[in-house]
């Protein structure tokens, strides 16, 4: 069973629940940025994908050597085990990786994704950031254009951390696709926070990460306020941020179960 965090439900990435996609993005010290050592448990993790699922996890095309190279620098490989610098990197940190072209139309370049949230990078790799958040229309009406803006302007070597959030049924980390149907009791079900940075780490490319954690959902009850501001923030989600989460009916049992 997970330990309860007391500093994340203090300040849960909902905030006051006024809206789920802000930009949301705050500096961090440099030393801060990559520093999150990898257990164990996820390397395995990541091992067992890279070596039996290696196109369901990593994706390249055929520019981003560069970018992966720059990248690279700011490790020590000693030994490469994989086609790609990018799923190498990937074993020496906790976050998942997302290189980005930082100018022109932000082409996803290269990727290594073991923690995917009901998104597959097959259907990503390439694709111009105004098209990777394109299924979920609000996304990019509310927040597209100031995070295209914000990565063509930020400045090299300033990194910047938000944090995301979800709600799944299980702690397991890979959901190419939503979990259609929950079948076990919300008091079971998980909030999957992804700590997610944004740096631009060379004149022409930005690194965004992703850093998946999990909070069981019971342990809500005993933070009324933010049991509240979580309520308020399903309430409002629109269709498209509603299909995105996992669909109306999910929606629906966690309002109940929130509310009772």
């Amino acid at each position: 069973m997970l330990a309860e965090d007391s500093t994340f439900w203090r300040d849960p990435p909902w905030g006051d629940g006024k809206q789920k996609y802000r930009l949301g993005l705050k500096p961090i010290p440099l030393n801060d940025w990559l520093n999150r050592e990898i257990g164990s448990e996820l390397f395995d993790h990541k091992t067992n994908l890279l070596n039996n699922r290696y196109e369901d996890v990593i994706g390249v095309t055929h520019d981003s050597t560069e970018a992966q190279e720059i990248l690279g620098k700011q490790f020590n490989i000693v030994k490469r085990r994989y086609p790609d610098l990018i799923a190498d990197i990937s074993l020496l940190i906790q976050d998942d990786l997302c290189l980005i072209k930082s100018d022109g139309n932000q082409e996803l370049l290269a990727a290594s994704v073991c923690s995917p949230s009901y998104w597959n990078i097959k259907s990503k790799i390439g694709k111009p950031l105004n098209e990777i958040h394109e299924p979920v229309t609000t996304l990019n009406e509310k927040i597209g254009e100031r995070i295209s803006k914000f990565i063509r302007q930020a400045p090299v070597m300033k990194p910047f951390a938000r944090q995301n959030w979800l709600i799944h049924g299980d702690t397991k980390r890979f959901h190419l696709a939503e979990e259609q149907p929950l079948q076990n009791h919300p008091s079971e079900w998980f909030v999957r926070s992804e700590k997610e940075t944004l740096c631009r780490f060379h004149e022409n490319y930005s690194l965004f990460t992703i850093n998946v954690l999990f909070q069981p959902l019971n342990i809500i009850f005993e933070y009324p306020e933010q049991k509240q501001n979580l309520l308020r923030s399903l309430e409002r989600l629109d269709k498209d941020e509603s299909d995105y989460f996992g669909g109306s009916k999910k929606i629906t049992i966690l309002l109940e179960y929130l509310s009772g």
